[in-house]
C-alpha cells in the first residue's frame, strides 16, 4: 500500500529552485527529464519507501534523482515528508535535515 507523500516547504523551494537552475541554464529537454525523474523516484518512494540508501538520523532516508540532485526525506507511519532537494555537487556538511 503507496504511503501519503507531503512536500514539506523547503522540499518545495529547493524543486523549483533546481527548475529554475535548469530553464535558466539548460533545455526544456533537460527540465522534462528533471520532472520525470523526479515524478518516478517519489513514486517509488511512496511504494517502497525503505529502498533508498538510510542516513544516520533516524527514518531518513536520500534517494538519486538524477547525478546532481538527491532527494532526502522521512519516514513516518503512514506518510512520507519530503524534506528537501540536495545538490550533489556540494559538501556533505550541508546536508540540512
Amino acid at each position: 500500500m503507496a504511503k501519503e507523500i507531503i512536500w514539506s516547504p523547503q522540499s518545495e523551494a529547493t524543486f523549483y529552485k533546481v527548475l529554475e537552475y535548469l530553464q535558466e541554464q539548460w533545455s526544456e529537454k533537460e527540465v522534462e527529464n528533471f520532472l520525470i525523474a523526479t515524478e518516478k523516484v517519489i513514486n517509488y518512494i511512496s511504494k517502497h519507501p525503505l529502498m533508498f540508501r538510510k542516513t544516520n538520523k533516524k527514518n531518513i532516508h536520500e534517494a538519486l534523482v538524477t547525478p546532481q540532485n538527491l532527494l532526502i526525506y522521512k519516514i513516518y507511519a503512514n506518510r512520507i515528508v519530503l524534506i528537501t532537494f540536495y545538490d550533489t555537487r556540494q559538501s556533505p556538511l550541508k546536508k540540512k535535515f
